[in-house]
């Protein structure tokens, strides 16, 4: 979501760049993507379900059997309305899964906000359509919320859970924190792990 053309060439922007890159990853044996649409002419996140089917679509056209994650963030977009879009597609273009952010959070320079009703709407949306939540959880408090859904049937199992470490106000990169949030899963739970780099700009300076 954050990088842009401007820090890196690399970025990919337009939907079809987007596929281009999922289509790398897939020779190299990925079997699920997780997708952030972007703004073509800005380059910044966009909810736009238009321009996840443009990605969406030529994906199930090409990998049939890959499981795809559209992104519901709460970093840009406030409004139940713009992030739940994504779930509206159907047919070919209907996701697989939609991230579910398990409670707010504050990154290095930015806010990812999640209400109680918003989490519960998006999962409410996401059971309606038959469409998976990605279970995001950043520390031990999100786990113990998912618990809450699960006793309120607002998701159901099998759960997948993304145990995101290394965020400067959350759970931290080591095995001790990955291991109290595993052990702290509901059952017929599955999870991958994965981390928050964060590039600092040094400026060095000479003393004198």
């Amino acid at each position: 979501m954050i990088p842009t053309k401007l820090m890196t060439r690399h970025v990919p922007i337009e939907p079809n760049e987007i596929v281009e890159q999922v289509l790398e990853v897939v020779n190299l044996g990925v079997n699920m993507v997780h997708i952030h649409a972007r703004d073509k002419e800005s380059g910044e996140p966009t909810y736009s379900k238009d321009v996840y089917a443009e990605i969406i679509g030529p994906l199930r056209k090409a990998v049939p059997d890959l499981v795809i994650c559209v992104s519901l963030s709460g970093r840009d977009f406030f409004e139940f309305n713009k992030r739940s879009e994504a779930l509206d597609l159907q047919g070919n273009l209907k996701p697989d899964f939609g991230s579910l952010t398990l409670s707010s959070l504050n990154f290095n320079q930015q806010a990812s906000v999640n209400s109680p009703q918003m989490i519960q709407d998006l999962a409410k949306a996401m059971l309606e359509r038959n469409i998976k939540p990605e279970l995001e959880a950043f520390d031990l408090g999100m786990i113990n919320y998912a618990h809450y859904l699960i006793r309120k049937k607002m998701i159901k199992p099998p759960y997948y859970f993304n145990l995101i470490l290394g965020n400067i106000a959350c759970a931290q990169a080591n095995m001790l924190s990955l291991g109290l949030m595993v052990k702290e899963l509901p059952s017929e739970a599955t999870w991958s792990a994965g981390g928050v780099l964060v590039t600092l700009n040094l400026k060095l300076m000479r003393c004198h």
